[in-house]
């Protein structure tokens, strides 16, 4: 079996993860991701227990009870990038011997649950809404990356969309990964489902416009008029695709649920968006303490 080098998988000396700085009774099986290092404490102050608050850079995790189920929460902090760091090290935490630097023959499936916010982009979705990722999209390219990519993405979808845009070849090819069913059945009666793409930046990615003109300025509009077997593209944001994407080929199960705080269609936006989020919180927190 491959040992992994130290310069693929850097352990620090304390025996922590390089990024996240945790070691490996540190973590729950049950992770909830959020963007925001803010934001650990609004779903920390519901846990019955506290065992750990572990901070690094962006990353900061708190790992507790709730309802008598162990839970942590951790901060990505915004982008792709930072969730393939935060997941990949995730499932190092769990699936990794740091003695002998090899995989365990035994695997552990971690269930993580990003709770973010987003900006809606059909008419009928208002803020406030919370909308469930059942697949998301990646604009970033992240999944191209990986072997077995096609295995874990709808390439019917994928075809359809790209066709339907006329997607301009200078852009990352966009991949169609499904959440985790079981989650998808535990949070169908609490929010909308919808299709959800992660950008790689909120500017012109998303298709806004400050001082520097979008490459397509239609591409928007041919994105809120795509169907797919009745099904829309939902919303924006900027994570759900690496989540999806990456515990698909670690076997972990994965779903997003955001709190709209912007509507794009009407160019309304809401920031002050906190009682929200911290109801998606709850809603989240109680689905997740009755998961098997």
């Amino acid at each position: 079996m491959r040992v992994i080098p130290s310069s693929e998988l850097i352990i620090n000396e304390d025996g922590s993860i390089f990024h996240l700085h945790l070691q490996p009774e540190q973590i729950a099986d049950i992770v909830i991701l959020v963007g925001d290092p803010g934001r650990v404490a609004l779903v920390a102050e519901h846990f019955d227990r506290i065992e750990c608050n572990v901070s690094n850079r962006e990353f900061n995790t708190v790992t507790g009870t709730y309802k008598g189920r162990r839970m942590s929460v951790l901060s990505t902090g915004i982008g792709i990038g930072n969730i393939d760091i935060s997941v990949t090290e995730l499932d190092a935490l769990v699936n990794v011997d740091f003695a002998t630097r090899r995989e365990k023959s035994e695997k552990k499936r971690l269930t993580l649950v990003r709770l973010g916010t987003s900006g809606a982009l059909q008419p009928d979705i208002a803020v406030g809404e919370f909308v469930y990722a059942r697949t998301s999209v990646g604009f970033d390219g992240l999944l191209n990356y990986y072997a077995g990519r096609n295995e874990v993405c709808d390439l019917a979808l994928e075809r359809a969309f790209t066709a339907h845009t006329g997607w301009n070849e200078l852009l990352p090819k966009p991949y169609f990964v499904d959440a985790d069913p079981t989650l998808t059945e535990l949070f169908r009666d609490t929010t909308r489902e919808g299709i959800t793409i992660a950008a790689p930046g909120f500017y012109g990615p998303q298709g806004r416009w400050v001082r520097i003109a979008p490459q397509d300025p239609e591409l928007n509009r041919k994105i809120e008029s795509f169907e797919y077997e009745g099904r829309r593209i939902t919303n924006f944001e900027m994570e759900s695709s690496a989540l999806a994407g990456l515990a698909a080929l670690m076997g972990h199960r994965a779903a997003t649920i955001c709190t709209i705080i912007a509507q794009r269609i009407a160019q309304d936006a809401c920031t002050d968006y906190k009682p929200f989020v911290r109801e998606m919180i709850r809603m989240a927190l109680d689905k997740l303490a009755t998961l098997r």
